[in-house]
């Protein structure tokens, strides 16, 4: 796990190769506190940087930027997984180092551009092939490591993190394209970022860059929606312990201690069980984080029943009104770009504790986006069946759900109140694409605060309607629709909080719900078997029931670490005053996407505004003063 950053340029020289190369490498440099390295072509048109976090192969061999016999070379983050039987494959004699990295260089000259369909794991590399005097770039099937790009006049630099790219801009204009979506969705679709001159490489995707030209790019991977309408819930459940602890197994290769978060949550449980089997004789730390001042942002109760469970080491930290008013610009710092509301600060925290014991923890990111994890499924679906009953069709093969079978479980929209009394405010009769588009859609809550010129509440639904019906996806399916829409999407966004917020203290966080493998079998699982009756993640609890204490297991309430703001801003006190200062400030208030200046007492007060506006318009401003102005 480490940062990278390089450049091609038409014409280069020598020396400001190098200070390129330096201002690269110091502006990643939290990524990888274990070493640095730099390699370049004697002419200066091409160069490659590199910061380490050493977690296989610690040796000296395995440094990187890193050349091959034939002269290639690479600069890589991320880990492969399954580079003990690569190597194998590709002749472990003829190896230097025990490095994963040395694995995808050979497997690169063995296979070319065909070398990421063998890899198993999540990176973002470059290789310069000296043969062709062309850069190969690649990216993991689902994003979890970065890359970003700009080409400008003839010259192209990357960068793991967007901040390693802004001195390379000729200026910093956002893109109002992607602020259009963030206002929107709470984070960019597509290859978009906030900065008008960066791109970020798709998740799946790989090409080659020639010196002087933009890049040429393809898809590798797709998940296709084939369902599997011939085997039973026990053929799927068997399948999936068997795929799910694969995965587990592969994750825990590592030559420095792994741990685990825990936040009470389905998902985070099930890795750090399964984590723990293949620990058995030795310690195994969980980290979790809680707002203790108050029950209903405190989840450590059932971090500390599946502690308890598998004798794991449970380290907590309660995160305070200090701690936000005293981190919340290295946040957002971090993050590169504001994305996909407030949990990126706990996050952070909990980062910050784990990587005080630990190298590499796992988590439990994509769970909900594969097995059905979020709410809004379950009010998408509620609709379906009331529509459905108006209708007399609701017994008609169209629904997953029946209207008299899903209310069993409907309490677990009890703290939706507020979205739903939004939700069904207009429209319930409008197609399922708009009325999901509607469900996440948050343009429409800023009321006349955001410039009408610019932005549009429906402005980003064209583009969410080609992503929510994806070739790949079946049209009958509500529900792989909708999940196939997040995991393009939300998932994306949140891989990039994950990353972000544990690379800001040097930690290795990896998820084992994201092995290609299991995300193409779980496609093939249809939602009648995931979803039956409403029942969120009902597959996972299936499958793993005897691995999930009572308390998980039966639990209606999950929270996804909400984070107090509005408790704290409702009060006077530092958090109340910094976001006021902030936000009250001569340039918040001349912002050009705003149609008049914020009235931030009105907004923190406001009952019909979700604490999530308030966030994006902050999160958006200290942006704003750190990466434009």
């Amino acid at each position: 796990m480490c940062g990278i950053f390089g450049f091609l340029a038409s014409r280069g020289n020598a020396r400001e190769a190098d200070v390129r190369l330096q201002r690269g490498i110091e502006a990643v440099r939290h990524r990888g506190p274990d070493g640095e390295g730099a390699w370049r072509t004697s002419d200066g048109n091409v160069g490659l940087a590199h910061v380490r976090l050493s977690i296989i192969d610690l040796s000296t061999a395995a440094a990187q930027p890193m050349r091959s016999e034939a002269g290639n070379v690479i600069t890589y983050n991320g880990e492969i997984y399954n580079y003990l039987e690569l190597r194998e494959e590709l002749g472990a004699e003829n190896f230097t180092s025990h490095s994963d990295t040395e694995v995808i260089l050979r497997a690169y000259e063995r296979w070319g551009a065909d070398c990421v369909d063998h890899l198993r794991g999540m990176f973002a590399f470059a290789i310069w092939d000296v043969r062709r005097q062309e850069l190969f770039i690649a990216r993991d099937r689902f994003g979890i490591k970065p890359f970003y790009y700009s080409f400008d006049g003839g010259e192209f630099h990357f960068s793991s993190e967007i901040k390693g790219l802004v001195h390379a801009l000729p200026n910093r204009d956002i893109d109002t394209v992607a602020l259009n979506e963030y206002f929107s969705l709470q984070f960019c679709l597509g290859e978009k970022t906030l900065l008008a001159g960066v791109r970020q490489l798709l998740p799946a995707h790989c090409g080659y860059v020639k010196p002087g030209e933009a890049p040429r790019l393809r898809r590798y991977w797709e998940v296709y929606y084939h369902l599997d309408w011939d085997h039973t819930d026990k053929y799927f459940v068997e399948q999936l312990q068997g795929l799910f602890d694969d995965s587990v197994a592969y994750h825990m290769r590592s030559d420095v201690e792994v741990g685990a978060y825990i936040s009470g949550g389905v998902d985070s449980s099930l890795i750090a069980s399964a984590a723990r089997g293949y620990q058995e004789d030795q310690r195994f730390q969980g980290f979790t984080g809680k707002f203790s001042l108050s029950e209903a942002f405190d989840e450590s109760r059932y971090a500390r029943a599946v502690a308890r469970d598998r004798d794991i080491h449970l380290h907590e930290v309660d995160i305070t009104e200090q701690d936000f008013v005293d981190n919340i610009e290295r946040v957002i710092f971090h993050l590169d770009q504001p994305t996909a509301g407030p949990g990126a600060f706990p996050q952070y925290m909990v980062s910050k504790l784990a990587s005080q014991h630990v190298k590499v923890v796992l988590g439990g990111q994509g769970g909900d986006e594969i097995f059905g994890g979020y709410a809004r499924y379950l009010i998408a679906y509620f609709e379906q069946c009331i529509k459905g009953a108006l209708d007399g069709t609701i017994h008609s093969g169209k629904y997953v759900v029946t209207y008299e079978s899903i209310i069993p479980n409907l309490q677990t929209l009890r703290q939706y109140k507020p979205l739903l009394q939004e939700f069904w405010s207009s429209g319930i009769w409008e197609e399922r694409d708009a009325r999901y588009f509607r469900l996440i859609n948050r343009a429409n809550t800023f009321g006349d605060l955001l410039n009408a010129e610019l932005f549009h509440p429906m402005a980003a639904l064209e583009e969410f309607r080609e992503i929510y019906w994806g070739e790949n996806v079946g049209k009958e399916s509500y529900f792989d629709s909708m999940t196939h829409f997040d995991f393009k999407t939300l998932l994306p966004a949140l891989l990039q909080v994950e990353d972000r917020m544990s690379m800001a203290h040097g930690l290795e966080a990896r998820v084992p719900f994201l092995d290609h493998r299991l995300v193409e079998f779980a496609a093939t699982i249809p939602a009648n078997v995931k979803f039956a009756d409403g029942e969120l993640k009902r597959l996972l609890r299936v499958a793993f029931a005897d691995r999930l204490p009572r308390e998980i297991r039966e639990r209606k309430d999950k929270m996804g670490f909400p984070v107090p703001l509005q408790v704290w801003l409702g009060r006077k006190g530092p958090a109340r005053d910094f976001v006021s200062d902030i936000l009250n400030s001569s340039a918040a208030r001349t912002r050009p996407y705003l149609s008049r200046p914020i009235d931030v007492d009105s907004l923190i007060d406001g009952k019909n505004v979700y604490s999530r506006n308030l966030w994006a318009l902050l999160s958006l401003e200290l942006w704003h003063r750190q990466f434009v102005d």
